[in-house]
């Protein structure tokens, strides 16, 4: 039997001011599979001294760490390899003895790129992992420079780098390790003056949705969730986060649920720059991308996966990827959808993200088919739930794995969720089940006729007697399910016509 052919590998390394990255993946049925991710602090801002020259001891921890990814790159074809030094290595006044090491040691040269050219490549990793629509704005808030973008598609708009980070507000507003009002006072009004040439420029502009990448970002949303809150991230939560902090009076001493001990050092300089953020640029929400600097390297590296839309490139390539049925989830999702216009649509659920959410859900819902019939749901809920899924939110993916987890036989309540309201997550999985039951021939040609009115909760399924009668199964099986929807208080009841 003829071997398939190996993808190739590409590796991305991200010499940040905090820690330095690996990401190496290969392209796989349109879209990219994490092999390997490797980090380590390297605190290479810390090393900069008054007349930012690096320390020799910042500069061993970057070769000892790049010892370590050079072993990984040995066997990655050199034109798919991206290594990038950003606001540290444009700082540091003897770059060029470190470079020269380095580049020694990793057999590949170091590129240190421009703070614009590092935001634009931040903005592509986002705009290739991160879904919805419309205008951009991107905060990507690093060690010693926090980047700031907006953009549409692929395309930047505005993009600014600014001197400022987690390392660096560190050292000059929390110095003395204490976690007082008057350092995050300080902390919070140099970042809006380092921030406030660009206000104009960015509220002319303007943008549709705020997303947050990052280790910053990434800390605050970890936090929220585990102490019960959902993954958005809005002024309220920043200033409730900030009470916390403070509730303990040094730094050493930092304990909040949620907080890594490797992230706390540099947990509230980061958090006094993101609210300085919020509060300048009046920003209402923001949810976490699905990737940044690293990620716009490694996806730019791979032509074919520049698509707009990103959650269908993603569908598509899990689709590909399990062997779904693609005709059939196509079908399933249209008869879904078709449900949802005649009970109201939005005016019956309440967010625009639900229609998209349906959709993915019907077209991805029969992934545990791969593994095995008998636990299909459960199969689903657990792949949909840990698979890489480039444009959804983990919020969105634990809402679709539960939906899944449900399409069919035993209907439970679904378990609290941070996608949807309550309300519009229970109407999208009776819309799925139906949509199953009605599709079950899988053949477009063969679906019975039918109207679903709703009131409220209370939906009525109108549907054709003559069709019914010779189709016995599927009337037997929608029977069963309206007294599955009713016995649980979702009332369903099937009218013939």
């Amino acid at each position: 039997m003829k071997q398939a052919a190996s993808s190739p590998l590409y590796a991305a390394i991200d010499l940040g001011s905090n820690s330095f990255h690996m990401l190496v993946v290969r392209h796989i049925d349109g879209s990219v599979q994490t092999m390997a991710k490797i980090k380590r602090k390297v605190r290479l801002a810390a090393g900069l001294d008054e007349n930012n020259a690096l320390s020799q001891e910042a500069m061993q921890r970057g070769w000892d760490c790049l010892s370590l990814f050079a072993e990984r790159l040995q066997d990655i074809s050199a034109e798919n390899i991206r290594i990038v030094g950003t606001a540290t290595l444009r700082t540091a006044t003897n770059v060029d003895i470190f470079l020269a090491k380095a580049n020694q040691i990793l057999g590949h040269k170091i590129e240190v790129i421009s703070g614009e050219e590092e935001a634009a490549t931040i903005y592509k990793g986002v705009a290739h992992t991160s879904g919805g629509m419309g205008r951009r704005l991107v905060v990507d808030i690093g060690g010693a420079s926090t980047e700031v973008v907006i953009g549409e598609g692929f395309e930047a708009k505005a993009l600014t780098s600014l001197k400022m980070g987690c390392v660096t507000w560190l050292e000059k507003h929390f110095k003395d390790r204490q976690l007082s009002q008057a350092n995050f006072d300080n902390a919070i009004e140099a970042a809006k003056a380092t921030l406030n040439p660009i206000l104009d420029q960015y509220t002319n502009i303007g943008w549709d949705v705020c997303v947050g990448a990052s280790g910053t970002v990434q800390a605050l949303q970890e936090i929220m969730l585990a102490q019960g809150m959902d993954e958005i991230i809005t002024l309220a939560k920043l200033k409730r986060l900030q009470k916390q902090a403070m509730q303990d009076e040094r730094l050493e001493e930092l304990e909040i649920e949620g907080l890594t001990l490797e992230r706390a050092l540099v947990f509230p300089s980061g958090l006094s720059i993101l609210i300085a953020i919020f509060e300048l640029l009046n920003i209402d929400s923001m949810t976490l991308a699905g990737g940044a600097l690293r990620e716009g390297l490694a996806y730019e590296m791979v032509e074919e996966l520049r698509q707009n839309d990103i959650r269908s490139r993603t569908i598509s390539s899990v689709q590909a990827r399990y062997q779904l049925d693609v005709q059939y989830a196509q079908q399933t999702a249209d008869c879904a959808q078709k449900l949802l216009t005649q009970c109201g649509g939005l005016d019956w659920v309440e967010e625009p993200q639900a229609e998209m959410l349906l959709t993915t859900a019907a077209q991805l819902h029969e992934i545990g088919l791969t593994i095995d019939f008998k636990k299909g749901g459960e199969h689903s809920a657990y792949l949909l739930r840990n698979l890489d899924l480039p444009g959804y939110t983990r919020a969105q993916k634990y809402f679709i794995a539960e939906v899944a987890r449900r399409y069919r036989e035993q209907l439970t309540s679904l378990p609290e969720q941070h996608a949807l309201s309550g309300s519009s997550a229970k109407r999208l999985l009776r819309l799925l089940r139906l949509a199953v039951l009605l599709t079950h021939r899988r053949n477009v040609n063969l679906e019975p006729p039918f109207a679903l009115a709703a009131d409220k909760d209370s939906l009525t399924l109108s549907i054709n007697e003559a069709w019914l009668k010779q189709n016995p199964l599927t009337a037997a099986e929608l029977e069963i399910e309206a007294n599955r929807q009713t016995d649980i208080g979702w009332p369903l009841s099937i009218s013939l016509v």
